[in-house]
């Protein structure tokens, strides 16, 4: 798909009064690192909402100094930790882990980034490789988690009482291929594809290991007219939606 293509059915969608609505989760902050202070840049500069999905064992005083009005916190995991078994699809949570261990886990990690984050903290877990079992989801709200976000399009709004979930769709990264921008076509088509789901369009990017691609990729995004871009806030229900 072209950015033409691409642009065309914005604007359709928006002249049909079903406008697209966009969110942005970027994964695995912690350290301050010139491609992280880059992507926070980029956010104020263009004033796009970031959710950014913080590794508690990994997050450093410093990275919430350097956080703008626009971006919100969520919660990666705790240790980002593989613990599956030899073979398996790598998860913090592992079904053989009782879960008691893991929701202790969790709300160490919940309490350590509510003392660096504060306001800007939403009671979101974001979980590492976008795996959870599915049990330790209904367990969530008890420790104060109100939203999880993975990957792809999600089964459900509500997974579990008191919970909402609310995923992204496209990730810039093509992990398996060198790691390197998936490239604009493929992109732009991922996002089309969800343009009519149950939920905002959700982009995921790895700041960490972007390519000059990725970085151009991003600035055009936004850089688009007749979107609106969600902020955390908005996308999980804690606030109403801006007008204006």
């Amino acid at each position: 798909m072209s950015w033409s293509e691409f642009e065309e059915e914005i604007a359709r969608r928006r002249d049909a009064g079903k406008p697209v609505e966009f969110w942005w989760r970027d994964d695995d902050a912690g350290a301050v690192s010139p491609p992280l202070k880059r992507l926070i840049e980029l956010s104020r500069a263009r004033a796009v909402p970031l959710a950014l999905a913080v590794v508690p064992e990994a997050a450093e005083a410093e990275l919430f100094r350097l956080l703008h009005e626009r971006v919100t916190v969520l919660q990666h995991g705790t240790d980002h930790r593989n613990r599956a078994a030899a073979g398996g699809k790598k998860t913090e949570y592992p079904a053989s882990e009782p879960i008691e261990d893991a929701l202790r886990r969790i709300l160490d990690g919940l309490g350590r980034l509510r003392a660096f984050a504060g306001p800007k903290l939403a009671p979101v877990l974001a979980p590492p490789w976008n795996r959870i079992r599915p049990d330790l989801l209904k367990k969530l709200p008890a420790i104060g988690i109100r939203g999880v976000s993975g990957y792809g399009r999600r089964a459900s709004a509500a997974p579990a009482p008191e919970l909402k979930q609310v995923n992204t769709h496209v990730d810039l990264v093509a992990w398996r291929e060198g790691r390197g921008f998936i490239g604009e076509a493929h992109a732009l088509a991922l996002a089309r594809k969800h343009f009519s789901g149950d939920e905002p369009v959700g982009w995921l990017t790895h700041h960490a290991v972007h390519d000059a691609q990725a970085w151009d990729f991003l600035a055009r995004l936004f850089a688009l007219r007749d979107v609106r871009w969600l902020s955390a806030a908005e996308a999980f229900s804690y606030t109403a939606p801006a007008h204006g």
